[in-house]
């Protein structure tokens, strides 16, 4: 204790050794280390995220990159999109057509027959029609019938809009009437005349799709005329969090007691409210009846009409009341403990201010974490070569989705039948694993998001031990305190924290693994796989939370006395065990507190904001925009503020938190002695009868003891 304490007191260690990381936990955030960059470098060796931003046309060839022939070209065109069964085939590129990169989308209706005989008196029709052939076609007498089978040209071409990309039909709802290009009807080139409805089953939800496009650009229309507004809300919610955190000092206990009392009040309304229903229905003749003789009914109105149901419902009010009154009595100086921590609290946070501002650099880190995340899972996404399939509209063709070579003609083998690109992969081990290289990222992910919440958490906890550890508050809290715990936090306890960083993301991983079957088994009928399933999210889901809760108390005893995770996590652990009853009172209290004081600023936010939005202050009524949908700015208010409260109170908790675990690490490590003083608030100590004893030297020089 005395070699690693040096760390709440702030001088130099005797041995400096002992409070670095153990050699596991220095290996851990090696393989930490070694794990993120090998995922990330086989990633960038392999990916191509340009498979991701550009459409791939039939030979595998971006549209739009620049440096290619496709760079003036970046919209995907299919020959005869009404080979496309839906949108999802469209998007994934593996339609049964020919894809070309072009420059623009058909404006009008045409048909290569019509252009054949257009052709004869102007070329220029020929001109606009070539560009949708494939690069280097230029014999526009050629037969329709070596034309469609070679698929040189498209036999028709629609008026289209480029939609992600892709060239759509301009689908057009005209007086409940779907029409393109106001047209109901089109011939398809073949010597049919096709109705508009066949192209939008081709291209089913797309009309939903484009007037979601139309909803989203009004919407960012609103985000646009109203951010200020929206910012302006969110500064007046982190000042509204800051008071009342800071007036917590002030309400804390009367918050509480109030709200005790409150209970006790309404449990006892509903007791003498169920005595005076019993009283009035017992004279009736038929309330007399019991609820055994009636059933089971539908109609719950029909038990208010028993007699019976009030005097079991009085029964378990007054039973819950003596219960209440009982714990209350015998908890009533933890629940006074529980109180003097949370004000406490909030005096640190007053003389520690920056501790509220750094959930602000844990959601940097946190964006930073889901980019790295989100750009290694591209590149490995990207990784691999085009593989090239037949696709053929006939259900007859033996060679449909077998792999080929876009060198040789299929059409010979299957009538109809293209060899075009179908996705990036490859055959090698690399492409095998590409899968669990996927799984590892997340792991990595996992493990980067817990540890930049326990970076967070460690630093946290360093800076309100520093407040704790004063003997004279605020006289002897050390200079920059925040920034001192995040040095001491990165250069010591780095591997301490990747090391529960990992037990909790492993056992995450595992959640969502399972998580992943249960969406898989959702259509099956073995009810005993279902059964197990359940059985093992619900244990995850407990042993996430208890270890959630292990390692938060563990880092802040690192914070403490510098030790490595295990030897942090085991005395916390026992040392919570020992004090179980305080701990349960304070979690409760510092949980129903913060609940309260959320949903308190978010809901009045959310009610401010309503009467801005709608206009309803006529001080400021002409400055407020008119807005196409006004819900959604209020609701991001409503949800910004009660992130920025969770924020703030997050801080706040941790602060409770670590003065708990320092509370009762004073309370056994010291007796009040001069050589051992109690380093707890006079609060704390009044309600403990507990005192200081301060040494000092009278008139003629003989020491004597002083009650503190």
């Amino acid at each position: 204790l005395e070699d690693c304490r040096c760390w709440v007191i702030f001088r130099k260690p005797k041995n400096p050794d002992i409070c670095l990381c153990s050699l596991d936990q220095t290996v851990c955030c090696r393989i930490f280390i070694v794990q993120k960059y090998f995922v990330f470098s086989l990633a960038w060796i392999h990916g191509d995220p340009r498979k991701v931003v550009y459409p791939t046309d039939s030979y595998g060839q971006f549209c739009g990159q620049h440096g290619t022939p496709n760079a003036n070209k970046a919209i995907l065109f299919y020959f005869n999109i009404l080979h496309c069964a839906n949108p999802a085939v469209l998007i994934n590129l593996q339609c049964p057509t020919t894809l070309l990169c072009v420059s623009k989308c058909p404006d009008r209706f045409a048909t290569y027959l019509d252009m054949q005989y257009q052709y004869r008196y102007n070329k220029s029709y020929w001109e606009y029609y070539r560009q949708f052939c494939k690069p280097g076609f230029d014999n526009p007498r050629k037969s329709i019938a070596q034309v469609l089978q070679d698929e040189d040209c498209p036999s028709m071409i629609v008026p289209s809009r480029p939609f992600l990309q892709r060239c759509f039909p301009e689908f057009i709802t005209r007086n409940g009437t779907l029409t393109v290009a106001n047209r109901t009807d089109f011939k398809d080139g073949l010597g049919k005349t096709r109705s508009v409805t066949d192209l939008r089953e081709a291209a089913n939800g797309i009309v939903g799709l484009l007037d979601a496009k139309e909803v989203g650009i009004k919407i960012f229309e609103d985000y646009a005329s109203s951010w200020y507004w929206i910012l302006l809300g969110l500064v007046i919610t982190m000042l509204v969090s800051l008071a009342f955190i800071l007036l917590l000092r002030f309400t804390a206990g009367v918050l509480l007691w109030l709200v005790i009392f409150g209970v006790i009040a309404a449990v006892g309304y509903g007791i003498w409210h169920c005595y005076w229903e019993f009283s009035i229905l017992k004279e009736k003749p038929d309330a007399d009846i019991t609820i055994s003789n009636i059933g089971f009914q539908t109609d719950f109105r029909v038990y208010l009409q028993l007699s019976q149901t009030w005097f079991i419902f009085m029964i378990s009010l007054a039973v819950t009341e003596v219960i209440i009154i009982v714990v209350l009595i015998f908890l009533r100086r933890r629940v006074r403990i529980a109180i003097a921590l949370l004000k406490e609290g909030s005096k640190a946070i007053g003389y520690i201010m920056s501790t509220l501002f750094y959930p602000i650099i844990t959601f940097l880190l946190l964006a930073i974490c889901i980019a790295y995340w989100a750009v290694t899972a591209v590149f490995l996404a990207s990784s691999g070569d085009a593989v090239y399939k037949v696709m053929s509209t006939d259900p007859k063709c033996q060679y449909s989705n077998i792999t080929c070579d876009p060198e040789t003609n299929v059409t010979k083998v299957c009538p109809g039948a293209q060899c075009t690109f179908a996705f990036y992969g490859g055959e090698s081990i690399y492409h095998r694993y590409i899968f669990i290289l996927q799984l590892c990222n997340l792991l990595v992910f996992l493990w980067l998001v817990n540890f930049t919440i326990a970076l967070g958490q460690c630093t946290l906890a360093g800076a309100f031990a520093s407040y704790y550890w004063a003997l004279q508050k605020p006289a002897d809290i050390p200079a920059c305190p925040l920034f001192s715990s995040f040095g001491r936090a990165v250069r010591y306890h780095t591997g301490s924290l990747a090391f529960g960083a990992l037990i909790l993301s492993i056992v995450q991983f595992f959640r969502i693994i399972l998580e992943y079957l249960d969406h898989k088994l959702k259509g099956a009928h073995n009810a005993f796989a279902r059964f197990l399933l359940c059985c093992l999210k619900c244990c995850f889901w407990c042993l996430e939370h208890f270890i959630r809760f292990m390692n938060r108390n563990a880092y802040i005893m690192i914070a403490i006395y510098g030790k490595n995770f295990c030897t942090s996590a085991r005395e916390a652990f026992f040392l919570l065990m020992r004090n179980v009853v305080r701990v349960a009172v304070l979690d409760k209290v510092t949980d129903f507190l913060l609940f309260l004081g959320k949903l308190l600023i978010s809901g009045s936010m959310g009610v401010l904001a309503f009467f801005v939005f709608t206009h309803k202050i006529p001080v400021i009524q002409e400055e407020v925009p008119s807005l196409n949908y006004y819900w959604l700015p209020l609701l991001t208010v409503i949800f910004g503020s009660y992130l920025v409260a969770h924020g703030f109170f997050n801080v706040y908790a941790m602060c409770v938190d670590t003065l708990f675990l320092c509370f009762l690490v004073d309370l056994e490590r010291n007796d009040g002695s001069a050589a051992r003083p109690y380093f707890m608030s006079s609060t704390l100590r009044g309600i403990l009868n507990k005192r200081n004893v301060r040494k000092r030297e009278d008139k003629r020089g003989y020491r004597v003891r002083k009650k503190k």
